[in-house]
């Protein structure tokens, strides 16, 4: 029998006990710090400890084309940095196939609610506009980077300023931004479901589920992650689930009432 064996039958035994490894509740997330601006070069900043789990998310901005669909819109580049310090199982090297996800869930989230303003974005249609490159950097993985990479793009987002005095086209000004959606990540093992995987938890997963909802509650995006699945009826849970939990994600956020707090030069 395989340690992963060993490891999954022992989670799903104390899931059926009603219990989790570290002593939390199915439906409980570990517990969140935020830290913004936090890098002075970068345009906005923000590190999000996630239980040990720990993130940075730089934002740089430059003056760059639009896309031929969307000639007065400004752009957002999300990428996403597993580096081998964080983990033993990261690579050097080019961004690997979980780097890609991980960065086209959090991007997908913010796109799908429409966070950033990027028609405020464009200097001239068809010509010029301001890039958004948001980058995040794992620096400690132990389990839930869906979550904590969403935290820390959001954090960081709030904090951005446009450099347009560096640009002569202005004044600085905060990037413009609407409500922030929040995220919820959930993994199923044998009949239990669990809201924040820990990294056993991830290891013994059969299905993953990311959810982002809005201020009213709403599913704005929606990621399926492995091999298992997901009934109707654990789907309508865990939204109501991932409903309770954002309403304390945004007071960490400084987003009591679904705005975007005052921004501030981080």
């Amino acid at each position: 029998m395989s340690v992963s064996t060993i490891k999954k039958d022992y989670l799903i035994k104390l899931a059926k006990e009603g219990r989790r490894v570290d002593g939390r509740k199915f439906d409980e997330y570990r517990p969140i710090k935020i830290q913004k601006g936090i890098i002075r070069m970068a345009e906005g900043s923000a590190r999000v400890e996630l239980g040990n789990t720990m993130v940075l998310a730089g934002i740089k901005m430059l003056l760059g084309e639009p896309y031929p669909d969307s000639p007065d819109k400004g752009v957002l580049s999300t990428a996403a940095e597993l580096i081998p310090l964080a983990s033993p199982t990261f690579e050097a090297g080019p961004p690997r196939e979980k780097a890609i996800e991980l960065a086209r869930v959090v991007d997908r989230g913010i796109r799908e609610a429409n966070v950033i303003q990027l028609d405020k974005l464009c200097i001239e249609p068809s010509e010029k506009v301001w890039v958004v490159f948001m980058d995040l950097h794992i620096l400690d993985y132990d389990g839930n980077l869906f979550d904590a990479c969403s935290l820390a793009a959001l954090s960081a987002l709030n904090t951005t300023i446009i450099p347009n005095e560096r640009f002569e086209i202005g004044k600085d000004e905060p990037l413009p931004l609407d409500e922030s959606p929040i995220s919820c990540t959930f993994v199923k093992y044998g009949d239990a479901i669990v809201l924040d995987p820990s990294l056993d938890e991830e290891e013994v997963a059969d299905a993953r589920l990311t959810i982002s909802l809005d201020k009213e509650g709403s599913v704005r995006a929606i990621q399926k992650g492995l091999k298992g699945t997901f009934t109707i009826k654990e789907i309508e849970t865990i939204t109501k689930i991932a409903q309770t939990q954002v309403k304390k994600i945004r007071k960490l956020l400084g987003d009591k009432d679904g705005k975007s707090k005052k921004q501030e030069k981080g």
